[in-house]
């Protein structure tokens, strides 16, 4: 047991680098699965929960390729689960002057079980459209999460304070809000459309044409704001340029695809690419939000003087 305590860190290392990264990767790639589960019907493959049917805990070959992803789905869990352990256990011996990556760490590993059961709930409930969307609500959340994660331990702990202009940094926090809204008005538009993940699931009664009108009007004015952003660092030399540009990749590509699959009868596989790049947005604006602040000493200390200090990475 010493010999294990000993090998754990005390200092952020290439170990705690990578089970960071495996952590929004892994959360990333969970949204992507469970679209697969919903966009070939096989949301009820499994039938029930926690087992896979009510004599077994594994899928069967009777269920077919329905049974194999929904449980290759439920799998996907116990690889959140290492790399949440591993996670919480490379940063435990520096919980005291790293606090933020334990918290971090602590807090996603606690959401894993929650998305986990809320995932079950959807099941046992005939894969209401509420409750799949609430099981959407939280993984991109734990997105959230694992991407202050990855940022953490690369930045200068200790004290933070703003390092762009006031106004800049509310523009930010509007665009942000404006991307909580797109997202929330997709996963109602996909709980009206087509893609209940069972032919006999129901869907919450909205009209999927209206909505997806509706939803393109944050998503435009996302657009509209990060422009705006960009415009503003080239002008007025703020940092964070590169977040910022990075933010409206990402809204590009999914403003196209959405675009695409709205005049193309929303076909599976842009839907699922539709879900994981929400994903990838939301991680790309919690970047942006981040670089917002910058440690004291890269903003107080002269320009000469950093050269000898250790540089901030956001």
């Amino acid at each position: 047991m010493s010999r294990f305590k000993n090998w754990l860190p005390t200092q952020i290392d290439r170990r705690v680098r990578v089970f960071a990264w495996l952590s929004l990767i892994a959360q990333i790639v969970l949204i992507g699965t469970g679209g697969l589960v919903r966009l070939t019907a096989s949301g009820l493959g499994c039938p029930t929960w926690p087992t896979c049917t009510d004599d077994s805990l594994v899928n069967t070959p009777e269920m077919g390729i329905h049974g194999v992803i929904e449980f290759g789905n439920r799998l996907m869990t116990f690889v959140l689960v290492f790399i949440a352990i591993a996670m919480f256990l490379l940063v435990i011996r520096m919980r005291a002057e790293r606090r933020d990556l334990f918290t971090l760490s602590l807090l996603i590993g606690l959401g894993i079980p929650a998305q986990g059961v809320i995932g079950g709930l959807s099941v046992l409930t005939g894969l209401n459209p509420y409750v799949v969307g609430l099981h959407f609500v939280v993984s991109i959340a734990l997105v959230c999460l694992a991407t202050v994660l990855v940022q953490r331990v690369y930045a200068t702990p200790g004290p933070r304070a703003l390092a762009v202009p006031r106004w800049y940094a509310v523009i930010a926090h509007v665009t942000s809000a404006v991307v909580a809204v797109t997202i929330l008005v997709g996963i109602m538009t996909t709980g009206s459309g087509p893609h209940a993940g069972d032919a006999d699931a129901p869907r919450n009664g909205l009209d999927p044409v209206i909505l997806q009108h509706v939803h393109s009007w944050p998503a435009y004015a996302t657009l509209a704001l990060t422009v705006t952003m960009l415009v503003a660092v080239l002008i007025a030399k703020i940092p964070g340029g590169g977040p910022v540009l990075l933010l409206l990749a990402v809204e590009a590509v999914q403003i196209v695809v959405g675009l695409i699959q709205a005049r193309t009868g929303l076909p599976p596989l842009l839907v699922g690419l539709h879900m994981v790049l929400a994903a990838c947005l939301a991680a790309a604006m919690v970047n942006v939000v981040l670089g917002l602040k910058r440690p004291v000493i890269a903003i107080t200390t002269r320009p000469d003087e950093l050269a000898t200090a250790e540089p901030a990475r956001s």
